[in-house]
């Protein structure tokens, strides 16, 4: 399917994953609506061809209004990229007490079900568009994690959100085959971005150090060029994809 001329949904769009996304997809010549909290969308850049559109991926409303703009302008919604998400540590027990439910609920929620949120509504409008070569329609790239299957100390939360996503992968795809829409999964690993920018260059090196080539943490513009490879190749569907330099993560 081509990016050029369609209309392209990305949440976390104001920065990371989802603005290096946003930006390469805009260049590629599509109409891009890049979905974050409105604090980060003050804050974005701004970069030609992205509209952004300030939204909470736990609001079903929210999002259910920012589909609907990007599918009623003049371009068809063919493309999501789900990049939302949430990344806190906490162990089940450590000297603090018991883990937080309310931290756990909450990183579930953003990353699961906000996911799977954004995946529902937009398909309804993309399964409304016309049908191209084969019957596609469009296809939603959701975001997991390497910890989905190497989740360290204290990933609980997060490994369990992530592993949510990889799980929902295959039956969504077949699910939305009917209707033309092909769902896929990247699962990066330690990818430089501004979760990042606050640690020392010696953490970063160390982290670095523990990739097995190449020995370097991944750029969000590695991810961006592989979703837009993931939309261009239409008989890839139902699959994830790890982006993570051969990495299998130690216990801690």
């Amino acid at each position: 399917m081509q990016v050029n001329g369609v209309a392209a949904l990305v949440t976390g769009g104001a920065s990371g994953l989802g603005g290096a996304t946003a930006a390469a997809l805009a260049e590629k010549g599509a109409s891009v609506y890049a979905l974050d909290l409105p604090r980060a969308v003050e804050d974005a850049p701004k970069v030609e061809g992205v509209t952004y559109v300030a939204a909470d991926v736990t609001d079903a409303d929210q999002v259910q209004a920012a589909v609907d703009e990007a599918a009623g302008g003049r371009h068809p919604l063919r493309v999501v990229v789900n990049c939302a998400g949430i990344g806190p540590s906490a162990r089940v027990l450590s000297k603090k007490g018991r883990h937080d439910l309310a931290l756990f609920r909450k990183v579930v929620e953003i990353n699961l079900v906000g996911t799977f949120t954004v995946l529902t509504i937009a398909a309804e409008a993309i399964a409304k568009t016309d049908p191209l070569d084969h019957g596609q329609r469009g296809v939603v790239i959701n975001t997991a994690s390497i910890a989905a299957f190497d989740g360290q100390v204290g990933q609980v939360a997060y490994s369990s959100s992530k592993g949510g996503v990889v799980g929902l992968n295959l039956p969504a795809a077949r699910d939305l085959a009917s209707s033309g829409i092909r769902v896929l999964t990247i699962a990066p690993g330690i990818i430089d971005t501004p979760m990042l920018a606050t640690v020392s260059d010696e953490f970063r090196a160390a982290l670095a150090e523990g990739v097995p080539f190449p020995k370097r943490l991944g750029l969000p513009s590695e991810y961006a060029a592989l979703a837009l490879s993931m939309i261009e190749q239409d008989y890839l569907n139902g699959e994830v994809i790890r982006l993570d330099g051969s990495l299998r993560m130690a216990p801690r």
